[in-house]
């Protein structure tokens, strides 16, 4: 018989394995000597060791689920009980009974893990329906269309829910991009309609502009061309496709225009220029004229002046008010020479004037004697009394003496 302090071989060669319940039954050797025996269950023990401690560090380095570790469990456990195995076999039940502690530590670990991803999850997609819902509304076309793009691509990457939540949330999501898409859908469509109206708009204005461009009516026609402009800007933008072509014909029918009243202007310019040389030789003709001495001739001279004058034409309008203004001033001195020649012809004016005169004389004369009465009666304040009055009459008298000589008496 043979035997170590975990079994034993006996004479029939039942091999027996030691433990707190008693001997146990390993199994029957009768190949060889009981040593024997005894090593080969020895080393399906070891085995069992080396199971076991691959096992644990299989739980503590990887990520083996908990249900295939306790399979592996539960498959080792089935052979510690078998008792195949000579060696501390209650050492083995206790190293699985704590890694039946370990896997369950472990799935309380992931189970808790999972709950706070799955609230994580449900907090990050709750934003996104919250952040697609005001989106919805925006009507910064590109960039929500872009931003609901990407929000889509986030969903995707994060863990599904329970059924019904994950459900509810993505009919929100789904509903704010259908809003969206059907909000700018209904924009884009009346921004179609708006351009095709103004594509019509502004192929009528074309037109017209067109018709326009070979008038000589320079003044009205450019005053229709700004109306047309103020007109083309109200009209709004086109399609792209047309928008560009229709400017150009619109645009080159004003330059078409503006180009021919450009070189009208031009040879105006040029004509009004020597318009106004020929006027500035005719003015200093005139006022050779000043003084005026001889009326009659003057008056001749001037006539013949501004018949050449008339019949010069324009000149530049900037230019116009001092050359017009030198002719004035020689006007205005043959008028005056023909007033002051008149003044000094007419009987009946003389006439009035003479009166005048004579009665103005009369009370100056009158006045100085009472002076000399008051002084002589040395009533002093009536004398100064009436010496201002004379003041008064005799400026009125030394006025109409002048008046007087003007018409040569």
């Amino acid at each position: 018989m043979s035997s170590d302090p975990w079994g034993r071989v006996d004479e029939t060669g039942t091999v027996y394995v030691r433990t707190a319940d008693g001997e146990q039954v390993v199994g029957s050797w009768q190949a060889g000597s009981p040593d024997e025996a005894l090593a080969y269950f020895e080393r399906k023990y070891e085995g069992l060791v080396v199971e076991i401690g691959l096992l644990e560090k299989r739980v503590r380095t990887t990520d083996l689920s908990a249900k295939d570790a306790q399979v592996a469990i539960d498959h080792l456990r089935e052979q510690v009980e078998a008792h195949h195995a000579v060696g501390d076999l209650q050492a083995l039940r206790d190293r699985l009974d704590e890694l039946v502690k370990t896997v369950e530590s472990r799935r309380e670990e992931r189970r808790a893990q999972r709950a706070k991803q799955s609230d994580e999850a449900r907090k990050a997609k709750e934003d996104l329906v919250v952040e697609a819902e005001q989106l919805a509304q925006s009507d910064q076309w590109r960039s929500a269309g872009e931003r609901l793009r990407a929000l889509v691509d986030t969903w995707k990457g994060l863990p599904r829910l329970d059924r019904k939540s994950d459900d509810e949330l993505w009919h929100r999501f789904s509903h704010a991009r259908s809003a969206f898409s059907k909000r700018r859908k209904a924009h884009f469509a009346q921004l179609d309609a708006q351009r095709e109206d103004a594509r019509k708009a502004k192929e009528k204005l074309v037109a017209e502009a067109e018709s326009l461009s070979a008038s000589a009516d320079w003044g009205p026609t450019a005053a229709r061309y700004r109306e047309l402009m103020t007109e083309w800007k109200a009209a709004g933008r086109a399609q792209r496709e047309h928008e560009d072509d229709l400017w150009n014909r619109f645009r080159g029918a004003q330059d078409v225009f503006f180009a021919a009243r450009g070189s009208a202007f031009a040879e105006r310019d040029a004509e009004q220029t020597e318009n106004l040389k020929l006027k500035e030789e005719l003015a200093v003709e005139a006022e050779r004229l000043l003084p005026i001495t001889d009326l009659k001739s003057a008056r001749s001279s001037f006539r013949s002046i501004n018949e050449r004058w008339e019949a010069i034409g324009h000149v530049p309008r900037d230019a116009r008010p001092k050359v017009e203004g030198r002719m004035h001033t020689v006007d205005r001195a043959i008028q005056e020479a023909e007033e002051a020649e008149w003044r000094r012809t007419n009987p009946e004016a003389r006439a009035r004037a003479a009166g005048l005169t004579g009665q103005l004389q009369g009370a100056v004369d009158k006045l100085r004697t009472q002076i000399e009465q008051a002084r002589a009666q040395g009533n002093a304040s009536k004398a100064e009394k009436l010496e201002r009055e004379l003041e008064g009459r005799q400026a009125l008298l030394d006025q109409a003496l002048k008046g007087l000589q003007e018409f040569g008496g």
